[in-house]
């Protein structure tokens, strides 16, 4: 089979892909055909030395949809030919999705919905599980409540943003401009553009008086900014951040509110398939479709981690082998 290799760390271009034998699945394992990998900056940590791979030479990619080609000696949950997704195989001791088949751990597999597309499954992983999990499990969203969701435009923004509306809550979104409309058809009640200089002032208007709960993607940006956004007894969900060193200005804007800090890993979860069988749930529902902005075949994997890093898109990379 041919698969995207990584034998040395280094920039987008040590990725090549090389004919290698088609792995045999464990006993808890299925093996799946890559219909679609999903691009994510976590998988260009793994190329560029920041995280450590299982071994290499090393297989990237944590997101996949596709079909079971055979399943290991002790899977009964799973048959050949059915359609699957998932997340979380190209980190944690296994390799990756940038291939034409690889291996999958059953407790990071569901299956996928009657009519769901392959390629919008392979996308969906990380982000829809990461906004799944940022706000159902930790911020314990509500109806009517407002939920801010930073960056709306990126693939756990966007999926963020149709989550929050799937529960009814009134989203309050910043994003470029050009991804406006496209928000306001997701779901979002309101979308500011991130750049104004009122934008304390624009969030503060829209939630009456404050926002009950904040998706923050760059916390080293913006942790002061949801302390003086928030209504009192307010949720913030942290997932990442530019700088290791976020810090306060002024943390009695938070204690005089009693905001609540919750900074989160997708996987520290301790079950992905509870993330994953919501999102298919929302997918089957059409309550959530994850925007597949650009594809790439095996031999484009270097640039697809170029253009995750620094491109401007809407929505999500996938990698159709």
């Amino acid at each position: 089979m041919r698969a995207v290799r990584l034998h040395e760390h280094g920039g987008p271009e040590v990725l090549g892909v090389e004919e290698t034998d088609r792995p045999t699945p464990e006993s808890d394992e299925l093996l799946v055909e890559v219909a679609a990998a999903g691009v994510n900056p976590v998988d260009t940590y793994f190329r560029d030395g920041s995280y450590e791979p299982v071994g290499r030479p090393f297989t990237p990619g944590v997101d996949f949809a596709g079909v079971v080609a055979a399943t290991g000696d002790g899977v009964e949950a799973f048959a050949e030919g059915d359609r699957v997704f998932g997340t979380g195989i190209g980190n944690a001791g296994h390799q990756g999705a940038y291939a034409e088949y690889a291996t999958v751990p059953t407790d990071r597999v569901v299956r996928l919905p009657d009519g769901g597309d392959l390629t919008e499954a392979g996308a969906a992983g990380v982000a829809a599980v990461t906004a799944w999990r940022a706000l159902v499990d930790h911020a314990d969203l509500d109806p009517a409540e407002h939920c801010l969701v930073h960056g709306g435009s990126g693939g756990v923004g966007h999926a963020a943003v149709q989550i929050a509306d799937a529960v009814s809550a009134r989203v309050i979104t910043t994003a470029s401009e050009a991804y406006h409309d496209d928000l306001d058809e997701m779901g979002a009640e309101t979308v500011l553009d991130y750049g104004r200089e009122d934008l304390a002032d624009a969030v503060t208007e829209a939630a009456d008086s404050g926002v009950d709960a904040v998706l923050d993607h760059r916390l080293d940006d913006y942790l002061q900014f949801d302390a003086d956004v928030a209504a009192q007894g307010a949720r913030v969900v942290g997932i990442g951040e530019n700088s290791p060193d976020p810090g306060f200005t002024n943390d009695g804007a938070a204690r005089s509110k009693d905001v609540s800090y919750q900074f989160m890993s997708m996987f520290n979860m301790p079950d992905l398939r509870v993330g994953l069988a919501g999102v298919a749930d929302l997918m089957a529902r059409d309550r959530l479709s994850v925007e597949c902005a650009r594809s790439y075949d095996l031999d484009e994997a270097g640039e697809a981690q170029r253009a995750v890093m620094e491109d401007s898109f809407f929505g999500k990379l996938v990698i159709e082998p």
